[in-house]
């Protein structure tokens, strides 16, 4: 499975985002699929995550509210939609797929088996 993510950028506080992840190779709809971020300096951490159902979501405390994952299974796509953007949301974003079943999700990054290659997100003040 190859991810590739895009949508990255430089934008002011308040600004939104829309990052999306394009899966291709061995897709399979039963993958649940996360974002982490890594800022400098820093370790990765998790983001949001999505069921391959699509019927369960997740989110880092700091982001719940302003942060919406979705899925188009039929597009073999992720999106992480970012609105109410803050500089310390400034980091590389990256997308993963982990082969876990169908209505789980995972916070682990541990449990992701597949990596995009990080798309970069910087906010300004």
């Amino acid at each position: 499975v190859q991810l590739q993510a895009s949508g990255g950028g430089l934008v002011q506080a308040g600004d939104s985002l829309r990052l999306s992840c394009a899966a291709s190779g061995r897709t399979s709809i039963t993958y649940a699929m996360g974002w982490f971020r890594q800022a400098p300096g820093k370790e990765r951490e998790f983001v949001a995550a999505i069921s391959g159902s699509g019927s369960r979501t997740d989110y880092l405390d700091s982001v719940k509210g302003r942060f919406t994952i979705s899925r188009e299974n039929a597009e073999n796509t992720v999106s992480l939609q970012m609105n109410s953007l803050k500089p310390e949301d400034t980091a590389v974003y990256y997308c993963a797929a982990a082969s876990v079943s169908y209505y789980r999700i995972s916070v682990d990054s541990k449990e992701y088996d597949y990596w995009g290659q990080g798309t970069q997100v910087t906010v300004s003040s």
